[in-house]
């Protein structure tokens, strides 16, 4: 009973990130969701309080989720771009394969809720990123700069390469599918862009095929 239980807890879930990401936070509720998932309104109070309380909890586990994602085979002992390109690995396959998760977080990011995600993210994150960082600078790889200045110099070209790639469409209207030479033509020019020692690029000829 209780393993059927906690399948039925998974699909509510699931369906919850799905119904949030397709059509917003205001448009959902409880007796869609309990519909969807072909269960009684009852049975997904036995999981969670009320609304606010599922959107809450699936935010902060969104945000566990992503940190445990984040971290995977990543050491602040790496070299700045090693580190980097792992950082892009992650992510990329988080955004190119939980693709329900990304769009919830996207509506998630405009509501009261995103602090509660970013506040379980960055406890989980934030010691070793900064460790990374730190370990960089006293290697003089990379100048001292702020934390926005860093994030938006490497990782807001991944985010704006995976949303045209999620529209399906480029700059021109044509059809537009991210390819991995894209990709990591890309990352070479975030990383020049960011380390000191231009002519120390490490090759990324052994990079794993991200795009299957």
């Amino acid at each position: 009973m209780r393993a059927r239980n906690l399948d039925k807890q998974k699909t509510v879930k699931e369906n919850a990130i799905a119904m949030i990401g397709q059509g917003g936070l205001e448009n959902f509720s409880i007796n869609k969701l309990a519909k969807l998932s072909k269960v009684s309104v009852a049975t997904i109070y036995i999981y969670y309080k009320d609304k606010d309380d599922l959107i809450f909890q699936l935010t902060t586990e969104q945000g566990a989720e992503l940190a445990d994602l984040i971290l995977k085979d990543f050491s602040p002992e790496m070299s700045f771009e090693a580190g980097l390109r792992q950082q892009w690995i992650n992510r990329y396959h988080q955004m190119m394969h939980k693709r329900d998760s990304v769009l919830f977080m996207v509506q998630v990011k405009s509501s009261s809720y995103y602090r509660d995600f970013l506040k379980v993210l960055m406890n989980k994150i934030k010691q070793q990123l900064n460790q990374f960082l730190e370990n960089a600078f006293k290697r003089d790889e990379i100048d001292r700069i702020p934390l926005e200045v860093y994030w938006s110099i490497a990782h807001a070209p991944l985010y704006s390469l995976i949303k045209f790639h999620y529209e399906e469409i480029d700059l021109e209207g044509k059809p537009y599918q991210l390819k991995e030479e894209v990709l990591w033509q890309t990352f070479d020019l975030v990383v020049r862009a960011l380390k000191k020692n231009n002519s120390a690029m490490e090759s990324n000829s052994t990079v794993k095929p991200l795009i299957q």
